[in-house]
Formats: C-alpha cells, structure tokens, sequence
C-alpha cells in the first residue's frame, strides 16, 4: 500500500511542478496545459509521465531538443518517497493505534490523507520559499480548513477528541511566537512564516505535546545550522536572507515522526521520564 500511495505521490509531484512554477508569477495552475518553456509546444501524454518520460527523453524537449531541469524529476521522484515515508509510518501505527474497529480504520484513513495533504503543501510551500522567499496565501491559508476538518474527523473517529485541545494550542501557540518574532524583527521574520506556523503548530499539538515542542525547536535548530554552513563557506554574510519556510517544514515533519520519541530521550537525560 505504501509503494502504490507513493506512486500516487509521483503523479502529484507532476503537479506540484506547475503549481511551483505558475503560482508565484499569479498564472492559472490548471489552463493552459503544460508546454516546452524554449518551442511553446504542448507536452504530450506519453511524454508527462513522472520521472520515466524525462528519462526517456534524455532530459531534453522531443520537438526542439531544449534541455528539461532535472528539477522536475527530483520533484517528482521526492514527492513519491515522502508520500511513501507517510503512508508506511500511518499504515505501521505510528501515527494512531492498529485499528480493530470501523471507526479506528476510518480514523487512519483520516490522519493519513489529512498527513499526505500536509506532505503536499510542505513540497510546494518550501520549493516557492527557496525561489522567490514568499509563502503564497493562495497555499497557506486554505490549509487550515482542510487540515482543521481532516484532523477533527480523525481525531472523533478514533474516539479522542482530546487531541483536539493540543491541536489548538498548537495552532495558537506557535502563531503568536512568530507573530512577536515578527513585530521584534520584521527584517528576520515575515507574516508567511507567522501564518504558516500557526498551520504546523495545528498538526504538530493534534500529534502531542512532545511533538509540538521538538517540531517548534527544530526549526531554529535545522535553520540555524543552515545559516552557519553558509557563513562557514561565505555563501552569506550576517545581512543575507536566507528562507525559513522549508526549515520549518523540515522541523514539523521531524517533530511529527520522532518527536516523541527525542522529548523522551531529553526528558530521561535529567530523570523525567
């Protein structure tokens, strides 16, 4: 189940791609069909297969041999494994209990696609970040419905509706922290990373308190160590903007999968847990 979801997952990757590319120039992610940036010509079905069509075509374009980014491969093929990572992690009961009952299965069911959508957002958010530094409205916010309703019905389904408290904090704690990030320092933090926190923050307190606070700090971890690689190697200096966005991503999904697990490790070292 997990290979055939991440399969599903290279297909959405496909689609990521455009969304990456048309979204922050505010073109339509559904018409025009796809066409060669260099000859204007429209991609053909047998040549938007993802991964295997650029492979095939030796990474260029079959009507004016102009080079493809391997980007849109990558894409694709990444996308593919995360979707695969999650499914196997829900699927293997890490996420919710091995069901035994109709409303526990629903309940996986739930958490899964609601964790697949996340992936999703994750791949588009953190790719537009690193272009152009934004984190499109068009994207965040409609995410905390959809997440909101997935995670609720989830949560109901498998009979604890006390993850639902955690949820809320999460969602409300982490959006004021960056909100007064924000006001202390417009120049380090902007109002994409506030609404986006508030959105990983939702997920990350559905899952537990030690996920909400391994996810929360990761992102300064991942983020700070980014910076001084860069600095180290003189790629940046002190003023240089570097994206926060795809660390942040990266600290939540760490945060989700083995959060728990580095809260109790931590815990333990002073004899909490």
């Amino acid at each position: 189940m997990a290979i055939l979801i991440g399969m599903f997952g290279s297909v959405i990757g496909s689609f990521l791609n455009v969304v990456v590319y048309r979204l922050p120039l505010k073109r339509s992610i559904v018409s025009p069909p796809s066409a060669c940036g260099g000859c204007g010509g429209p991609i053909r079905a047998r040549d938007n297969v993802p991964v295997l069509s650029w492979l095939l075509l030796w990474g260029r374009c079959r009507d004016c041999g102009i080079k493809i980014s391997a980007r849109y491969p990558l894409v694709e093929l990444g996308t593919a494994v995360f979707f695969g990572a999650v499914a196997w992690w829900v699927l293997a009961g890490r996420a919710v209990q091995v069901p035994t009952t109709t409303s526990e299965t629903l309940a996986m069911i739930l958490t899964l696609v609601a964790l697949l959508y996340l992936a999703a957002v994750s791949v588009a958010l953190a790719l537009i970040d690193l272009d152009t530094h934004t984190l499109p409205n068009r994207i965040v916010l409609p995410a905390y419905p959809v997440g909101a309703v997935l995670l609720t019905s989830a949560a109901v389904a498998a009979g604890e509706p006390g993850r639902l408290i955690g949820a809320i904090i999460g969602a409300g704690g982490l959006f004021a922290l960056y909100f007064l990030m924000a006001l202390a320092y417009p120049a380090g933090m902007g109002m994409g990373d506030v609404k986006l926190a508030g959105l990983l923050g939702l997920y990350l307190g559905w899952f537990g308190w030690g996920q909400l606070a391994v996810g929360a700090f990761s992102a300064f971890l991942l983020g700070g160590l980014f910076a001084l690689v860069l600095l180290i190697a003189r790629q940046a200096n002190r003023k240089s903007g570097i994206p926060f966005g795809p660390w942040m991503l990266a600290g939540a999904w760490l945060g989700i999968f083995y959060g728990e697990q580095i809260a109790v490790g931590y815990l333990s070292l002073f004899g909490l847990a």
